[in-house]
């Protein structure tokens, strides 16, 4: 029998995020101004030329700007608010959301390109290759800057066996800012290849298609992204490998038994855990989080503690 009464304790904790990385700030800013100078000239261009491709490239560039602009703000707040105790666990959600955010901008430019393309194949234009292919060298030399930029060694994916926690160990607001200037750079390598093929080869069919084919790629990503912060945001997306070794953590001593337990990240690595355990010996919580210490990234560790007395009740597993 376990008794009704119980030891509650919950740990104090820390309320900073460990998500906000000033060095990723600094260059998201200066990719934004990079984008959004490109995004001006190429759409002024793209209209003066006739170009899908670089019509296409423009308007892509422009949504990545304002996307970009999200994951900046989304910096900006979370250091304002990091310490203000404001939010229970912390600002680590604020680049998680802008990721979600960001990702919703680059489908929406992918699936933009796709219906702007077809209608082009459909009505065909004229197009001034040879204007259209010097602006496109330039956006393609800035969104290669900007991948520059924004690639630096600690960005780095932890492989885990789970794919799902491999995912939510990213900066996702930094991964959806570098997304999307990737998915600029291959949207002008496709603006290019068309052009150069209309150009030297008569093939202007080739244009269209090749915003339908970035526009296809561009919406995977956009979509693996949706799923991944999406998945935070529910305070899902936590897999069998994580709560396993909670399990074996707490009840390696075979005199205690897990019987409730939540866990579910407050931002893109961090984690919180609540978790209710029966023993039969005098274990308190503080032992229970001990434990738990040598796990990564649980920030928000809360142990509750049932004793149980009774001769026939049994702990062991």
């Amino acid at each position: 029998m376990i008794k009704h009464e119980q030891t509650a304790t919950l740990f104090t904790h820390n309320h900073e995020s460990g998500d906000i990385n000033t060095s990723n700030e600094r260059r998201t800013l200066l990719v934004v101004i990079l984008t959004g100078i490109t995004m001006t000239v190429e759409i002024i261009a793209g209209h003066w030329t006739g170009s899908m491709a670089l019509l296409a490239d423009g308007w892509h560039m422009g949504t990545h700007a304002f996307a970009l602009g999200i994951s900046y703000v989304a910096y900006l707040l979370a250091r304002k608010h990091n310490d203000s105790g404001y939010f229970s666990f912390g600002t680590g959600k604020f680049g998680v959301l802008a990721g979600y955010t960001s990702a919703l901008f680059l489908g929406i430019a992918a699936v933009w390109m796709i219906v702007e393309s077809v209608a082009r194949i459909i009505n065909p234009v004229q197009i001034a290759f040879t204007e259209a292919i010097w602006v496109t060298f330039v956006g393609l030399a800035v969104n290669l800057a900007s991948v520059l930029i924004l690639h630096q060694s600690d960005h780095h994916h932890h492989h885990d066996h789970d794919r799902n926690e491999a995912h939510a160990h990213h900066d996702h607001n930094y991964r959806a800012a570098y997304l999307h200037v990737i998915a600029d750079t291959l949207t002008s390598v496709f603006a290019l290849t068309a052009l150069l093929a209309g150009r030297f080869l008569g093939w202007a069919f080739l244009d269209p298609i090749m915003g339908i084919v970035g526009g296809l790629l561009i919406s995977r990503w956009a979509y693996q992204l949706i799923r991944t912060t999406g998945l935070i945001l529910l305070d899902g997306g936590i897999g069998a490998t994580i709560k396993s070794k909670v399990r074996e953590a707490i009840e390696s001593d075979n005199e205690s038994q897990v019987t409730d337990l939540h866990i579910w990240r407050v931002g893109s690595r961090d984690m919180a855990l609540v978790v209710s355990v029966v023993t039969g010996a005098m274990r308190n919580a503080e032992e229970y989080r001990s434990r738990l210490k040598l796990l990564p990234n649980l920030v928000h560790i809360s142990v509750e503690v049932h004793p149980c007395d009774d001769q026939n009740c049994s702990c062991r597993r």
